[in-house]
């Protein structure tokens, strides 16, 4: 007796256990993949389109799943080839592109830009946009799909006018691969099994605040930023087919729709690339396509929020194929189907928005000053170089933009955004209109002991036609004072743009 008693108990402890188990392993799919040892605590930290292979992948050990991964890896190519291909392009394209490095990956592997402009590494008043695909390893259609722009761009250049437009009028740096490391083991996350779309400063958690512990590629990202202004940029990612844009998390960690300030600018970004896609905006799970991150299911620690706090980067994060690594065979219809999408977001950098440049009025000289949209509580800077801002806003709405900077009086303006990009310009006045000798002048007026001392040595009536001659002289001195700052004010025209505002 005692023993059907124990064997009792012991079948009923081990059916408990097996239904424990069960019940975590589909709260996980619920959740939308296995939770990480990454990201304790919060929530989630795989991709949620994961769940679509989780039961088939289950059936294989890990040895088997890379040997099937490396067999779908064939026609793709390798850290070397891309490398390679990348220098290539450089090469044939030298006229309009440059190559460098932003850093080294876990395991010493470069992480490659493309930049692609008329004047490559070069600073001028031109808004700057970058694409980063591969940001997971085994997500690697976004870096094969990135050289497909590239080339596209250098082939139709001059005879295409969306590629001239975008050559002529945008910085576009390209990174094919965040993370080479993880596309070689065929892994999510980099050497350090570290998902690196979890591994930036979280606006709601203090989580990856160390410097120290932050993945070598995050650091190169962040310090990237540092010494170029984004104006917008894209990830390329893969599991699903959706433009989505912030916030990405929420406060409480529960799934439901949590705008940004700028939530309608990124409803009309990711709209852009999903209708100019072949069938993103036909998708039956996203309506019209886009969906914002958390409505989907929230993620901490992500790039793209990280972009827009810290840096005024605006960030979507594209789902550009359904399967993670469709067969290499399928590359050429996903670039068709995407290219339109690629094209028209870099082109809506200068097709669409405000645009200008902020001066001083005393010295013409130009203020890194900021703008700011009454009602939108979001703020991005001018440049330091030419003091360039490149707003991005939603068409066919009213606006209020304020230019303000510390120890200059601030200026604003209304405006009604068409459906082309505006230019506003600022002139702002010093707080104390106080002269300060030891700031150089485009124009020196100073005549003052000149004038005492001329007047000494020139009697009677020479005295006075020498002053005539001073006051003259003054006038049109300050003529060109005037012109100097609405010279400046004339950068190049960016196609579309009417005719500038000057506040």
């Amino acid at each position: 007796m005692k023993e059907k008693m124990k064997l009792i108990v012991v079948n009923l402890s081990l059916l408990f256990l097996s239904l424990h188990l069960s019940s975590l392993f589909h709260f996980a799919i619920a959740k939308g993949g296995l939770i990480s040892s990454n990201f304790s605590g919060l929530g989630d930290s795989s991709y949620v389109g994961s769940a679509r292979h989780l039961f088939e992948e289950k059936k294989f050990s890990m040895q088997e799943h890379i040997k099937r991964l490396n067999k779908l890896a064939e026609g793709y190519m390798s850290n070397a080839e891309l490398e390679k291909a990348i220098k290539e392009f450089n090469r044939r394209c030298s006229s309009i592109s440059r190559v460098y490095s932003i850093g080294e990956s876990v395991l010493g592997v470069p992480l490659w830009v493309i930049e692609i402009s008329d004047k490559p590494g070069k600073d001028e008043p031109e808004p700057a946009f970058k694409f980063i695909g591969n940001v997971h390893g085994d997500e690697p259609v976004g870096r094969e799909l990135l050289l497909h722009l590239a080339n596209w761009l250098c082939d139709n250049y001059v005879q295409h006018p969306l590629a001239t437009l975008i050559v002529n009028n945008v910085h576009l740096h390209i990174l094919p691969s965040l993370n080479p490391d993880g596309f070689q083991s065929r892994l999510r996350g980099n050497a350090n099994n570290v998902d690196l779309n979890r591994d930036f400063p979280d606006q709601f958690f203090h989580m990856n605040d160390d410097l120290g512990m932050r993945q070598p590629e995050t650091k190169a990202i962040m310090s990237w930023l540092e010494k170029i202004h984004f104006t917008a940029s894209a990830t390329l990612h893969g599991g699903a087919l959706v433009a989505n844009y912030p916030w990405d998390g929420t406060t409480d960690e529960k799934k439901y729709y949590y705008a940004c300030p700028d939530d309608k600018t990124f409803r009309f970004m990711a709209s852009l690339y999903s209708n100019s896609h072949h069938n993103m905006s036909l998708s039956k799970e996203f309506p019209g396509g886009l969906t914002n991150g958390a409505m989907w299911y929230p993620i901490y620690g992500g790039m793209q929020d990280w972009n827009y706090i810290y840096a005024g980067c605006f960030e979507l994060t594209l789902e550009i194929s359904d399967d993670k690594w469709p067969n290499a065979s399928e590359i050429p219809v996903l670039w068709e189907f995407n290219r339109m999408s690629m094209l028209n977001l870099v082109a809506s950098l200068v097709k669409t928005g405000i645009h200008g440049r902020i001066f001083s009025s005393d010295y013409g000289s130009p203020l890194a000053a900021s703008i700011s949209i009454k009602g939108i509580n979001s703020t991005i800077k001018a440049g330091k170089v030419f003091a360039d801002y490149h707003r991005l806003l939603t068409p066919g709405e009213k606006y209020e933009v304020v230019a303000s900077m510390p120890g200059y009086k601030s200026k604003s303006t209304r405006i009604i955004l068409g459906e082309e990009a505006s230019t506003v310009d600022f002139i702002l006045d010093p707080v104390v209109a106080a002269r300060d000798d030891s700031l150089p002048s485009r124009c020196d007026c100073s005549f003052e002991k000149r004038e005492q001392k001329l007047i000494e040595l020139l009697p009677g009536q020479h005295s006075e036609i020498l002053i005539v001659v001073i006051l003259i002289l003054l006038f049109l001195c300050f003529l060109m004072k005037r012109r100097v700052i609405l010279n400046y004010l004339r950068p190049k025209q960016m196609a579309g743009q009417k005719r500038p505002l000057v506040v």
